[in-house]
């Protein structure tokens, strides 16, 4: 097995996908053992009951729009297979069964991290895969002993030692929701034939829900 045997998972909503979603999928292939990343636009999350604004197919094409071309990036449907309610633990299981023999890593914000305990089976899930924590610029080192009820103190230190550090990024899926909805600039936020096809459907432009 080769030093970069690993999966990468980075899920979100991508309502829509900017440029610091790229920045933190491209920081993850530079840190982590891993050969690719594997994008899984969720479709209904426990935790964001009132889901994506935008639609499974609009939300695909402009992650296929922002990905296309570039190497070590692939877009998983499952959990938009799977639709309703997706728990990252059985998106992981679905992973673990493709991928029986390679580690994987499930890219989180410490915004995330300190929620673990609210997570759907957090210690079946932390079985599966190594948390990798995105810790941005000039901010402490998340608090890591949340995961000590949950997993063994080896796994813990994997965690631990798979954070990715990233500059800071102000931007948002919601504050581009809002500034769309306001007709205000998003210029630089999204690559370029993401805001072609947000000029080209007109989404996000009626007021955005909060």
């Amino acid at each position: 097995m080769t030093s970069r045997s690993g999966v990468g998972v980075f899920g979100g909503s991508f309502d829509p996908v900017h440029l610091g979603h790229l920045w933190i999928a491209e920081a993850a292939l530079e840190h982590l053992p891993v050969d690719h990343v594997r994008w899984v636009p969720a479709a209904t999350s426990p935790l964001k009951p009132a889901g994506p604004v935008a639609s499974n197919s609009q939300r695909l094409s402009m992650l296929r729009l922002a990905l296309a071309g570039q190497s070590g990036h692939v877009i998983d449907t499952l959990e938009l297979d799977r639709d309703g309610i997706s728990y990252t633990v059985d998106t992981l299981e679905d992973l673990r069964a493709a991928f029986p023999s390679r580690p994987l890593f499930l890219i989180i914000g410490a915004d995330s991290l300190a929620s673990f305990a609210q997570w759907e089976a957090p210690e079946r899930l932390l079985q599966q895969c190594v948390l990798a924590v995105v810790r941005r610029g000039g901010v402490p080192s998340p608090d890591y002993s949340i995961l000590n009820r949950f997993a063994s103190a080896e796994r813990v230190d994997q965690c631990r030692s798979a954070e990715i550090m990233m500059p800071q990024i102000e931007i948002s899926s919601s504050d581009l929701r809002q500034r769309i909805s306001q007709a205000r600039s998003i210029r630089f936020r999204v690559p370029h034939p993401v805001t072609a096809f947000l000029d080209h459907t007109g989404l996000y432009r009626e007021q955005v829900r909060c």
